[in-house]
């Protein structure tokens, strides 16, 4: 590993962890993300290139059923499928804006090993095939032009051993034996030469040893890194491949130092919650959360049903989508949140309305996200979310749960279920908090009264809510 020659950082721990995080993500809170590419085409869930290859998984009979069999027809078929002939990102990111989005991140490529951005070093990607556009590119214009900050994700660590089962074949059944579509060297560049790694149901280990995906990853991340440009580059892992992600990060702070004036404004995302790797960025949470204040930004991405479109699946609502996000911000963190795009690129109705339902929550409450820090303590009251990954029922919130955030003197407490009665108690603004001089209801007009004493602040609430949910008082210490 060589050291790159005046630049302010180095492709090592050490100087990795030097990183600060830039003011614009501590105050942007909320990222839309486009979680979107060939695997949306059949409209039936995550990991279908992987899972169309597992003999008894639902989508191998799926596919089977409806495409025909995967040692006839493969996922390299169901690419040439994926036209996006209805996608309008600027329409789309119209929509992202009002719903409260202040950055957006685009798939560049998932597991699948097909790319969404002009590859240069890779035959199998949007502009060669398939939609026959830039993706990428189309959502980057989209989001710049609209001022927000614009990331990539990239899956591709994982790649080699998620691939593994195209190289199989049936068991059992009338295709017993006949080697699948992955078997066939035409294709070797997309399906990959990963025969020798074990064949399981699980993706073990999540990162190869080969030297040689490794150099191709690094490869392909310094491509998509000189033409893009990110603020913000996550990968659905640990940092892979030691070193070499080391090089990879190096480099896309580099970049964005040389574009701000010596200063990095860039963000790099792993999962690793070892504070010796994440320090190198900013820690993600996939599908789960964290159950207190951290020293630390930090970040929860979640999807509002499965990751690509899946006729299946049961939507979260706009009510749960804020009660995600004001826990989140109460604990320093942010919520990216992906709304999954049929394969035209559309969204379907009960997105869009998710979406509208967004715009009216943070047009009321977007003060006490936008821009905060945490307060004393994230919350109180006898509710949380179940911190277990994957897990994230609606939780049964009671009028003694509440979640602060705070920007200098004024402290925002978020009713996380309104009182029927028109009183509520808040314990953690009593005196000792400091003198409480003006209670407002955001969204409602004026002052409204209150009494503190050293058990709490006492509020008597107006009779009207100002939005559906998730209610948010701004109270103002002297």
């Amino acid at each position: 590993m060589s050291l790159l020659l005046n630049e302010p950082y180095q492709p090592t721990w050490e100087s990795l962890r030097t990183f600060e995080c830039p003011e614009w993500y501590r105050d942007a809170k909320l990222g839309i993300w486009s979680h979107w590419g060939p695997q949306s085409v059949p409209m039936y869930g995550d990991w279908y290139a992987r899972n169309m290859y597992l003999e008894g998984s639902d989508q191998y009979r799926y596919h089977w059923r409806v495409y025909g069999h995967p040692s006839e027809v493969g996922y390299k078929d169901i690419i040439k499928q994926w036209h996006a002939e209805s996608f309008d990102p600027e329409g789309l990111m119209d929509l992202y804006v009002a719903a409260g989005a202040r950055y957006f991140t685009a798939q560049a490529a998932h597991h699948d090993h097909f790319h969404n951005w002009n590859s240069r070093h890779h035959r199998w990607n949007a502009v060669n095939m398939g939609p026959k556009k830039d993706i990428v590119g189309l959502w980057r214009q989209a989001a710049l032009d609209r001022g927000l900050k614009f990331g990539v994700t990239e899956h591709l660590g994982a790649a080699f051993t998620w691939g593994r089962p195209n190289k199989g074949a049936d068991a059992t059944g009338p295709y017993a034996g006949v080697p699948y579509d992955g078997n066939d060297p035409a294709f070797e560049d997309l399906y990959l030469p990963n025969r020798d790694v074990a064949l399981s149901q699980h993706v073990d280990p999540w990162y190869t040893s080969n030297p040689a995906w490794h150099a191709q990853w690094l490869q392909y991340m310094e491509d998509l890194i000189d033409q893009y440009q990110p603020d913000l580059l996550y990968s659905d892992g640990g940092v892979p491949f030691d070193d070499v992600g080391l090089q990879a990060i190096a480099h896309l702070y580099n970049t964005s130092a040389r574009l701000h004036g010596g200063v990095n404004q860039a963000i790099y995302n792993q999962k690793d919650r070892d504070p010796m790797v994440y320090r190198v960025g900013v820690l993600d949470i996939e599908r789960s959360q964290l159950p207190a204040i951290q020293p630390e930004v930090w970040q929860t991405d979640t999807c509002v049903g499965h990751w690509f479109y899946d006729v299946r699946a049961v939507y979260k609502t706009g009510k749960q989508v804020a009660e995600i996000l004001v826990d989140v911000v109460s604990k320093n963190g942010n919520l990216l949140l992906n709304l999954p795009q049929r394969p035209d690129g559309t969204l379907d109705d009960e997105c869009q309305a998710i979406l509208q339902q967004m715009a009216a929550w943070t047009l009321v409450n977007g003060e006490g996200i936008y821009g905060t820090r945490p307060w004393q303590v994230s919350g109180e009251g006898p509710s949380s979310v179940v911190i277990d990954h994957f897990h994230e029922e609606p939780v049964p919130w009671t009028i003694e749960d509440f979640r602060f955030t705070r920007k200098d003197s004024v402290v925002y407490a978020f009713l996380m279920k309104w009182p029927e009665g028109g009183h509520t108690v808040v314990r953690s603004l009593g005196l000792s908090a400091g003198r409480v001089q003006q209670v407002e209801l955001l969204g409602s007009q004026g002052p409204i009264s209150f009494h503190q004493e050293e058990r709490g602040l006492a509020v008597v609430l107006p009779k009207n809510r100002p939005c559906d949910y998730t209610q948010c008082l701004k109270v103002t210490l002297a």
